[in-house]
């Protein structure tokens, strides 16, 4: 699932904007309230590490103004690094799943960092996610091979 706020077509997705002002966001994460509080938590961290830059003022600004959740939240004041543990989640293709994650910050780039999550081998989690890794191939190979016929469409077409 890629989330793509409509209202922002053309902008990379932003897990924030999903948690808050996206209602499918209570479905995909079964523990809602947990994990808005650990997206607020790691936003105010991010917020310690690096200078404000105005795209992440904006961010906050959105927030606080479309969600009393996130004002909530924000006004407490948790400052947190989630560095691994337990997610859950409720994929609308595979289900329910439980999945390890640890956090890893990209010390090249300040406030940037990488989430890995993965499955006990041979889990069901774990042949969730394979099957998911499937499916994510299939669409991939599934809009190349579209992009390589709009290629050849209208280098066809150009000829005219």
């Amino acid at each position: 699932m890629l989330y793509a706020n409509p209202v922002r077509a053309g902008e990379l997705p932003n897990l924030a904007r999903f948690q808050f002002l996206d209602p499918g966001s209570r479905v995909f994460y079964p523990h809602w309230e947990t994990m808005a509080r650990m997206c607020v938590a790691s936003m105010r961290m991010t917020a310690t590490q690096t200078q404000d830059t105005e795209a992440f003022q904006k961010l906050v600004g959105e927030l606080s103004t479309q969600s009393s959740e996130f004002r909530r939240l924000w006004a407490a004041h948790d400052v947190r690094i989630h560095g691994q543990g337990v997610k859950s989640f409720n994929h609308p293709e595979v289900g329910y799943m439980d999945l390890a994650y640890e956090e890893l910050a990209i010390t090249a780039d300040p406030g940037l960092t990488l989430y890995i999550y993965s499955a006990e081998t041979g889990s069901a989690a774990h042949d969730k996610l394979r099957l998911l890794g499937t499916l994510a191939a299939q669409v991939s190979a599934s809009a190349q091979e579209l992009d390589g016929k709009a290629s050849t469409h209208e280098a066809g077409s150009s000829s005219l």
